[in-house]
């Protein structure tokens, strides 16, 4: 029953998505209405998933305001949801193709989204310095995924130094953000588990720490921290890696 309740609902976020966008399509002549189309739409899939799921999501810690950097552990969709919920305007950082996927290109670009080709990072993330520095673009929190990909609970990617470079680049405090979402809510399949799903807000790593003892910190926090969290679940994540399952 859950299997197909999950399967129900993953088509459903998708189909609501497509149609929620084309009706809200004309506020993407401001970013206010495309940060309100997406905030609607991050808290009605947070809503669905509580009541049909049974998965609750609970923000930890505290959710940053100003222009900071946020380097957040990702398992899953939902960390997307949860954390755009959670502070007043989220820029995410993305590969460059993604601007061209319907809907979520289209808002992402409109929101202030930084889409980035390899090797040209620093002149995306230059212009939008520039953007909000001459008004044509608001301040905001820019959110980088550090591993660059969703990784699996128990599974272990390493940290690219980008987001050592972003920090360095835009000047701002780093907020680091653990995660075990997923657990409930995995990267590949549909089965959705009920259980709390917590997005934790770490404290600021100040502006100005040297590159290899700032990328030591941040993952060292960010992975005891989401491991601390899937405990919670009853996820051994140590066990797990030693025994290779």
């Amino acid at each position: 029953m859950q299997w197909l309740k999950s399967l129900i609902f993953v088509i459903y976020i998708y189909a609501f998505m497509a149609v929620w966008g084309i009706l809200c399509f004309p506020l993407l002549l401001h970013p206010k209405g495309a940060r309100w189309t997406c905030g609607r739409y991050a808290a009605h899939v947070l809503w669905m998933a509580r009541v049909t799921l049974g998965i609750r999501s609970e923000v930890r810690g505290t959710a940053p305001t100003g222009q900071v950097v946020i380097a957040a552990k990702h398992q899953s969709f939902l960390d997307i949801m949860i954390i755009y919920n959670a502070v007043p305007s989220a820029k995410f950082i993305m590969k460059r193709e993604l601007i061209y996927t319907p809907f979520i290109g289209q808002y992402a670009w409109r929101l202030g989204c930084v889409p980035v080709n390899r090797g040209k990072r620093g002149q995306a993330i230059a212009k939008m310095l520039a953007d909000v520095k001459k008004g044509a673009a608001e301040p905001g929190q820019l959110v980088i995924y550090s591993q660059g990909t969703r990784v699996a609970p128990g599974d272990y990617k390493p940290y690219k130094i980008g987001t050592a470079a972003i920090y360095k680049e835009t000047g701002f405090p780093c907020v680091p953000a653990a995660t075990n979402v997923g657990l409930l809510w995995p990267r590949k399949g549909i089965l959705r588990k009920p259980g709390l799903a917590v997005v934790e807000f770490l404290d600021p790593i100040p502006p100005g720490v040297e590159k290899s003892a700032f990328m030591a910190q941040l993952e060292t926090q960010v992975e005891a921290k989401s491991n601390e969290l899937m405990q919670e679940l009853g996820f051994d994540a140590q066990s797990h890696i030693a025994s290779g399952t």
